[in-house]
């Protein structure tokens, strides 16, 4: 075996390129299930992003459903989610480029549905009785006004007969029919709630018409965030609550609501998109109506996914084990589940398990890469000490190359990495990302910060009003604490992240002197513009985190980092895709050119047709390299492999 090379960190060659990451990865979300076909959507770097039905046959025969140039994409509440639902092999989805929904029968091409209008639509479910799809719809048609969001149905056979069925609240989700269609389930909550933070579950009766009875309040209300609703074949009502400050699994029937699983562990998720699955009860084909027995879910606790099964007239919980420590997007059809599934070792897959022998079958993977173990870090979950005698959390990647060594004493590089949301979280999940760091020499700290999903709802309060300063500490103390247990280097301390975690790292260059460079995703450098000018989901989010605008205009003013360039004293490279609706460009062009009058060295890069959030290979491709020359110009260290340069001003 050859000796490992004496190579500063930083300047290690990796097999890992930015080229092999956009060539041979995809995007897994939105499993359905129709019948033993099995379908979901791949997002394709190589086809500008472009999302495509997938359809996987019992025989193991997986085809496209969805031709080009159909990109599977709702822009309901901007994040959209929710954008396909099947029945008896006819698809119905939404189309990003026009955003009307199209029905595709099998071996036909897709048609239309709904007429062209500003309009989105997602989380459609079909009501097979009365021909007619019920779903969201985002409506953009008032001009100078925030967009109204509604519950509608859509006839079938004519699709410009859109009635509206549900009304008044700010936003809705879910909608859920009963087996014998003679119910109907959705959430609803108003500004300045975020879905997290309080919904309500209704339920009404549908009358002969299709129009809806008197809807009653099941659950919900101040402080209580109820997720996912789903009816079980003889008429329960399932749902997910955080009443105790857990989201753990309720069922509501004749009027009662009944607790099934009390665990201080997570079953829900924050509703950043639309048709999240944490969970699904078995049905039976034999025993259409009867009871159902048994309800398939996932949880989360001190950072790692778990499977199991909750026998429904027991209450008896068992364990499922597999070998993922992430799971989402949970579907479940008699005798079998699928979801995505990853852990450290694996990439995300959508795999099925056969309930009654618990088989696992990989149907798709989202690389087929085989990459030498000797190039790849294992993740290491990490508590730290923070503000206020807390505790924070995180997951540390040490450098890895089976063909270097760092010279004797040298110590690695840190990015950390802040999370967006803030309501988000990170896990462990196999991630060629971070990977293309560690194997090149760099250390790289993804931060759980307080206000992340998966600790319970005391832990994501921790951010209530104290955006820019919970999570710019944990970050900071993350890092502090790595240095000082001699993983890293104290000197070449580097932050990133995107979208609020653009915000974090932003906050945390300019209020703390802890970080020595920094990469901006998309990132909020002033709130005040982020609360006047962004899209209706988030408009109010940020009452939350920072307080009511205009009363508290000082707090954001505060909190502002394009307000304190004077304290930024460390070089910054921004990202930036120049059709962002959440976050617009102006919010990183006023930072840089900021840095620009002030001397800084700072590096600007945009990217025409991305949003928020990049999705195309060569954005992907030019962004990792962009940053990586950034750093190694940064931290004085010669690049393995030629990469393109980035524009630095200021620097010399």
């Amino acid at each position: 075996m050859a000796q490992p090379q004496i190579s500063p960190y930083g300047s290690w060659k990796s097999p890992i390129t930015a080229d092999l990451i956009v060539a041979g990865t995809i995007a897994l979300g939105g499993i359905a299930l129709d019948g033993e076909d099995t379908y979901w959507i791949e997002g394709r770097p190589q086809e500008a992003g472009r999302n495509v039905i997938v359809r996987r046959t019992p025989d193991g025969k997986i085809t496209d459903v969805t031709p080009s140039p159909f990109n599977v994409r709702s822009r309901a509440h901007e994040y959209g989610g929710g954008a396909f639902t099947i029945k008896n092999s006819t698809v119905y989805f939404s189309n990003f480029a026009d955003q009307r929904l199209y029905q595709q029968t099998p071996d036909s091409e897709p048609q239309p549905l709904t007429p062209e209008a500003k309009c989105s639509y997602a989380d459609a479910v079909i009501d097979s009785q009365r021909q007619r799809l019920l779903c969201v719809r985002e409506d953009y048609t008032q001009e100078g006004r925030e967009p109204v969001n509604t519950l509608v149905s859509i006839n079938l056979d004519k699709g410009d007969d859109i009635q509206v069925i549900a009304s008044g609240s700010d936003f809705y989700s879910s909608p859920r029919l009963s087996l014998d269609n003679s119910q109907l389930a959705w959430l609803s909550w108003n500004h300045p709630n975020m879905p997290w933070d309080s919904t309500q579950l209704w339920v009404a009766p549908i009358q002969a018409d299709g129009t809806l009875g008197e809807a009653i309040c099941v659950a919900g209300g101040v402080n209580e965030s109820i997720f996912q609703p789903e009816w079980s074949p003889d008429g329960i009502l399932y749902f997910i609550s955080d009443r105790t400050g857990w989201w753990n699994l309720y069922c509501w029937q004749s009027g009662e609501i009944e607790p099934l699983l009390e665990r201080t562990a997570e079953f829900g998720l924050p509703q950043w998109v639309f048709g999240m699955s944490t969970y699904g009860v078995e049905p039976s084909t034999s025993l259409r109506f009867h009871p159902a027995n048994r309800l398939i879910c996932t949880y989360t606790q001190e950072g790692d996914w778990h499977l199991g099964s909750l026998n429904l007239q027991t209450k008896q919980f068992e364990e499922i084990e597999t070998p993922y420590t992430t799971i989402s997007s949970v579907q479940v059809a008699e005798g079998r589940v699928a979801f995505i599934g990853g852990s450290a070792t694996e990439p995300t897959a959508v795999v099925q398990m056969d309930l009654a022998t618990r088989e696992i079958e990989v149907l798709r993977q989202s690389t087929e890469l085989e990459i030498d173990k000797g190039y790849l870090s294992t993740p290491q979950a990490i508590a730290f000490p923070t503000e206020n005698g807390l505790t924070a959390y995180g997951i540390f990647y040490p450098p890895q190359n089976k063909d270097y060594q760092a010279p004797a004493g040298e110590k690695p590089p840190l990015i950390v990495k802040s999370h967006g949301g803030p309501t988000a979280s990170t896990s462990s999940t196999f991630n060629l990302k971070i990977q293309y760091w560690t194997s090149r020499g760099f250390a790289f700290f993804d931060v759980n910060y307080g206000g992340s999903t998966g600790y319970g709802r005391e832990y994501r309060q921790r951010l209530k009003e104290r955006w820019g300063i919970v999570d710019v500490d944990d970050c900071a103390n993350g890092a502090k604490y790595l240095a000082q247990q001699g993983l890293v280097d104290e000197e070449r301390l580097a932050i990133a992240g995107g979208s609020a975690g653009g915000y974090t790292t932003l906050a945390a260059l300019t209020f703390r002197d802890v970080f020595k460079a920094g990469a901006s995703y998309y990132g909020v450098s002033d709130l005040e513009i982020l609360a006047r000018d962004t899209h209706k989901f988030e408009s109010r989010y940020l009452d939350g985190l920072v307080g009511s605008y205009p009363e508290r205009q000082d707090i954001y003013k505060e909190r502002s980092p394009i307000h304190f360039t004077d304290q930024l004293s460390c070089p910054v490279i921004f990202f930036q895709g120049l059709e962002d609706k959440v976050v617009p460009p102006n919010q990183a062009e006023m930072m840089v050119n900021a840095l620009k009058a002030k001397g800084l060295p700072v590096a600007y890069v945009t990217y025409e047709g991305e949003q928020h959030g990049f999705r195309r290979a060569e954005t992907i491709k030019r962004t990792l390299e962009a940053e990586l020359y950034f750093y190694s110009r940064i931290f004085g260290f010669e690049l393995a492999e030629p990469v393109e340069p980035v524009a630095i001003e200021n620097f010399s």
